[in-house]
């Protein structure tokens, strides 16, 4: 086995063996923090691992989880690759229909849920998922009554887990050290944008030896702490709950529930902290719109610091700053931006990264401005989740940084952007033909992604390969700057360009339904639902005048000329939205088509 690449168990064990008794895990429930070490992490998985081997999971065989983030999680998947099996993220958001894929496609032998909500689903799906021999319900409040003869408990997994003689430890360090860190332990699966998603298959080979190079880069250690929050089948946040921690001895937090992540956050307080960039989103539109409700001196002291933010922001991310900048700078932090931060609960936050998804560059900006450090990075599942960052003393605004290490990048003659290193997965679960295309005989991964690098070898992402607009003058557009640019509203939510082929570029929207519904009240403008919010001229005229502001900041072929205020959000139920809320582009146009042709008509 190569010393370069131990196993993600192998990590775990590592800690376990140097810090035993120093704080591993934190978990809130009922709303007390309990700690566990990192001795009592690795047993933990030990006994799962032995119980999972009780019922006959091996090599090649699958285990599922279907779950919000918990502790169970992460004990259950890294048992699982200890065994030399394939552990298996299902999205909790996911209908019954997107369950059974997922679950029949990977051939699971045991479904891990975490209440009664996803034990209904594995239900109703029994018959679609015959390879399924165990449903293992971690909670199970409101399961006695169901007629299942596969279901089973945690607590039972855990009693067939406690029941061999020897210690745990022992056993998945034995187990772990068979394991060889080429052979596939992960199936992550893509968001399927453009059709059913595809099992990526990753190894350690994929993830430790780019997790630990990374984690080095950013000076982690057992001081660092992170909050666990999206879903944990997502190959971000894996590198935030697992890959890193494990590389460094980080302290990762899991917090009540998905609805308590705004109290969580500023209770833990995180060093280190990923958000898609719809939480920065969020975020950026719940200050400015409180601010908006503020008194006049507030307001005003809000707008001068912040636009003295941007520049004092830019210059301490250049190191430019000079003694006159730093005492405005402490004045700026007394009077706004260390409250922000504690408001925000990223006041210890030294790097905080936005991935998954491109971002407008302005929003970076802005969270520079105000103190919290963001930073662009690029990934693909298919590459282990990370290829490119931006970082301390590597910053370009706009790109998506600099390889990782381990990792090189080229054009291809049409601009794709291609990947190569011990990163790159090893294919598609059951799917060779897929693989094929996307690994060329060189070792490239073709991303799909067309950028650009410049002279310093930052990239940056100008948009999807198959989703480039090329408007009847004959202009490609990126359809992602048009819709990060209209999302800086803070009455915007979604966007979706319209303009391949057409004289134009327009676009449908989806407004924020708290946002504009607070505006709306504040101005006793009498609404029922959002379909009701929407028709209102008052409202069509405020994003009329939003989208006015912002295409000042695209170019004139840019600028949106129509749109159309969708009367709810999209959907995942629809095939509106992927399990990661990503527009499923085509499927939105096919549904809205009508109301897409009246901006042409």
């Amino acid at each position: 086995m190569s010393e370069a690449a131990p196993t993600l168990p192998q990590q775990l064990l590592a800690l376990a063996d140097r810090w035993p008794d120093r704080v591993a895990l934190r978990e809130k429930r009922l709303g007390v923090w309990r700690e566990r070490s990192w001795s009592a992490f690795a047993r933990s998985v030990g006994v799962v691992a032995r119980a999972l081997d009780a019922w006959g999971v091996g090599p090649g065989d699958a285990v599922a989880i279907l779950s919000d983030n918990r502790t169970e999680w992460v004990f259950s998947d890294l048992a699982t690759q200890a065994l030399g099996a394939m552990a298996v993220g299902v999205y909790q958001t996911n209908p019954p229909d997107d369950v059974a894929y997922v679950v029949a496609h990977s051939g699971a032998k045991v479904l891990i849920c975490e209440d009664q909500e996803q034990v209904d689903k594995a239900v109703a799906v029994a018959a679609r998922t015959p390879a399924v021999e165990r449903v293992v319900v971690i909670d199970p409040r409101g399961t006695r009554d169901l007629d299942d003869p596969r279901l089973t408990t945690w607590a039972a997994l855990l009693e067939a887990g406690e029941a061999p003689a020897g210690d745990p430890i022992a056993f998945l360090r034995q187990r772990a050290a068979a394991v060889d860190p080429d052979t596939p332990t992960m199936v992550v699966y893509t968001s399927g944008t453009t059709g059913q998603p595809k099992g990526a298959l990753l190894s350690a080979r994929n993830v430790t030896p780019t997790g630990a190079a990374l984690a080095a880069l950013l000076e982690l250690g057992p001081d660092d702490t992170v909050l666990s929050y999206l879903p944990l089948c997502h190959v971000a946040e894996k590198i935030f709950t697992l890959y890193l921690p494990l590389a460094s001895g980080a302290v990762v937090h899991f917090g009540e529930s998905i609805e308590t992540v705004r109290d969580d956050l500023r209770e833990v307080s995180p060093t280190l902290f990923l958000g898609v960039p719809r939480i920065w989103e969020k975020m950026h539109s719940g200050v400015v719109l409180r601010m908006k409700d503020s008194g006049p001196l507030k307001r005003r002291l809000f707008e001068a610091w912040t636009r003295r933010g941007l520049a004092l922001g830019r210059k301490r991310r250049d190191g430019t700053m000079t003694a006159a900048d730093t005492l405005a700078w402490r004045l700026g932090d007394l009077l706004l931006y260390r409250p922000l931060q504690e408001r925000l609960g990223l006041r210890n936050c030294r790097i905080a990264v936005s991935g998954a998804a491109p971002i407008a560059p302005e929003l970076i900006d802005w969270f520079h401005g105000i103190g919290v450090p963001v930073y662009e990075g690029f990934g693909m599942t298919e590459c282990g989740g990370v290829s490119h960052m931006n970082r301390p003393g590597a910053f370009s605004l706009g790109s998506v940084g600099l390889c990782v290490p381990l990792v090189e990048h080229r054009l291809a003659d049409d601009g794709e952007v291609l990947l190569r290193g011990p990163n790159v997965f090893s294919g598609y679960l059951h799917n060779p033909q897929a693989t094929a295309e996307s690994i060329d005989a060189e070792g490239w991964l073709h991303t799909g992604d067309v950028g650009a690098i410049d002279e310093r070898g930052f990239l940056r992402i100008t948009g999807r390969k198959k989703e480039i607009l090329i408007t009847a003058g004959g202009k490609n557009l990126s359809p992602e700057k048009i819709e990060n640019t209209l999302k800086l509203s803070p009455y915007i939510k979604e966007a979706v360009a319209i303009g391949d082929r057409r004289k134009f570029i327009s676009a449908l929207l989806v407004v924020d339904h708290a946002a504009v519904g607070d505006w709306a009240t504040r101005r006793d403008l009498p609404y029922g639902d959002m379909a009701d919010l929407v028709s209102k001229p008052e409202v069509v005229a405020l994003i009329e005048a939003e989208l006015k502001r912002l295409n000042g900041q695209l170019a004139r072929v840019e600028s949106v000329r129509a749109f159309r205020l969708l009367p709810r959000e999209l959907n995942q139920d629809d095939g509106e939205l992927t399990a990661t809320q990503k527009v499923r582009r085509r499927n939105v146009m096919e549904g809205w088509a009508e109301l897409i042709e009246s901006m042409y008509g």
